[in-house]
Parts: C-alpha cells; sequence; structure tokens
C-alpha cells in the first residue's frame, strides 16, 4: 500500500476546489433562470487567520460567519496536527 504525498493531496484539494466553484456557478445560472427571484450572495476572505466577510442581506452574511469560523478551525486543526504528531 502507498503512502499519499502531501504534494497529492494538495492538489487534489484545488481540483475539488476548482470543481465546487464551477457547479455552484451552474446552479446559480440554472436557479436565477426560473423567475423572479432576488438574488442573494456574499463571500469571505480571509487574509491569514482574519476573515473578511461581505455579502447582500444579513441572512447570508450570517451563513458565511459560520462558515468561515468552521474554515479557521479546519485550517488550525491541519496547521496543529503535524506537531502533535510528531511530539509522540
Amino acid at each position: 500500500m502507498s503512502e499519499v504525498s502531501i504534494v497529492e493531496v494538495g492538489f487534489a484539494l484545488v481540483i475539488i476546489g476548482f470543481i465546487l466553484a464551477f457547479v455552484a456557478v451552474i446552479l446559480l445560472a440554472v436557479k436565477s433562470s426560473g423567475g423572479t427571484n432576488k438574488t442573494r450572495g456574499g463571500g469571505v476572505l480571509l487574509i491569514g487567520p482574519i476573515p473578511i466577510i461581505f455579502g447582500t442581506d444579513r441572512e447570508s452574511t450570517k451563513v458565511l460567519m459560520i462558515l468561515a469560523i468552521v474554515l479557521i478551525v479546519i485550517v488550525l486543526v491541519f496547521m496543529l496536527l503535524p506537531t502533535l504528531l510528531l511530539n509522540r
């Protein structure tokens, strides 16, 4: 059984990110072509551990804030995991 290198994992995560972004754009286009619904959106810009969150309404910014917190926790776990594993 071969080990997976960290470069392969990083490359796979980048490809998965591009695929998710592409699917999100397609789903948004399909949803907006169906009628006269109001389009909502927003984004998160992470500069280091500091998130900058923007959105068109309060509900989307709340969801993005929760997702930013989850993302920061995941990044911290991956950053601290090698240190914890090597100290054993």
